[in-house]
């Protein structure tokens, strides 16, 4: 006789960071978002977020960046379990969240986004929804715009607000050092300083570059080092001057190239080989320039449901 296996009690997934390669910058829209052209890879540098059965919504944050983790309705964990429930008019819905919290906060590594993005995955396997991929991505969409990436991770193309993802078919895999700063940027201030700096008005619309897609299909860490681009580097610079000697240790030091991720503040370096990212850690490290540093690599999937759920 055949037995229905009771439901979890809890749900774990695991979580990259993201990395962008490419981040262009175009015109500013109607919405109050600039049109944007990234190229994100996900890295192995992993939040753990574990969803649990519980009268009532809560969230709880564990690890280095636990305390700069909103612990209430302003978490986006928080607000993508809610999003979900409502959406999907989910009765008994309540859950308690805890984020093992391992991604710097306000980096330009979508920490938050991987929450928001983690919490999706695992209510939407412990509510037992079996949703289509595309309706949780449109969902992922509303919470923010590098959420989607969270989801499907590897490397993508992302335009609009960077929510409009196309996978890109790449060779390789990349050895990253990121260099991470004991304060964040505010992503609104950097693009406000963009729009400081920025004196051209006639912004072009962004695209991918053809140097960008060559060193990705080729595989070629050189190339891709060459590559690296990021119309926000010198608006994150002009708001943290320190930013621009850490970038120059960096490559003084070896690395094939690097670049501020996202808004900043983290710099990502990009090296050879594992052996390679290992040496240029301790550089770094020795040279007092940074605050810490971590490395991973790249390309890694996106949300994963970790084995053996707690059942009831």
């Amino acid at each position: 006789m055949s037995t229905v296996s009771a439901p979890p009690r809890s749900v774990t997934v695991r979580v990259p960071a993201k990395v962008n390669c490419e981040l262009r910058v175009g015109p500013l829209g109607a919405d109050g978002y600039h049109e944007l052209s990234t190229v994100f890879m996900a890295v192995g540098l992993y939040d753990e977020v574990t969803v649990t059965r519980a009268e009532r919504w809560s969230v709880t944050t564990t690890g280095p960046y636990a305390a700069h983790v909103p612990s209430g309705s302003d978490n986006l964990a928080m607000r993508a379990a809610r999003l979900l429930a409502r959406h999907m008019r989910v009765t008994r819905a309540p859950v308690a969240i805890r984020i093992d919290k391992n991604i710097p906060v306000a980096g330009g590594m979508a920490g938050g986004s991987a929450d928001a993005a983690g919490a999706l995955v695992a209510c939407e396997h412990l509510w037992g929804l079996r949703m289509d991929r595309d309706e949780l991505m449109e969902l992922a969409a509303e919470l923010g715009s590098d959420v989607p990436f969270c989801l499907a991770g590897g490397i993508a193309i992302g335009s609009g607000r960077g929510e409009r993802l196309a996978p890109v078919l790449a060779r390789g895999t990349y050895h990253w050092v990121f260099a991470l700063s004991s304060q964040g940027l505010s992503t609104p201030e950097v693009f406000g300083e963009f729009d400081r700096l920025t004196t051209d008005i006639s912004v072009p619309q962004p695209e991918p570059s053809p140097a960008m897609m060559t060193a990705l299909r080729s595989g070629d860490p050189e190339a891709l080092g060459d590559a690296l681009v990021n119309d926000l580097q010198e608006p994150a610079f002009s708001l943290r001057p320190a930013l621009r000697a850490v970038l120059d240790a960096g490559l003084e030091f070896g690395a094939l190239g690097g670049i501020i991720s996202g808004s900043g503040p983290t710099v990502a370096f990009l090296t050879g080989s594992s052996e390679h990212a290992l040496d240029l850690c301790v550089a770094l490290t020795a040279s007092g320039v940074v605050d810490q540093v971590t490395r991973a690599k790249g390309p890694v999937h996106g949300v994963q449901i970790l084995p053996g759920p707690t059942r009831e």
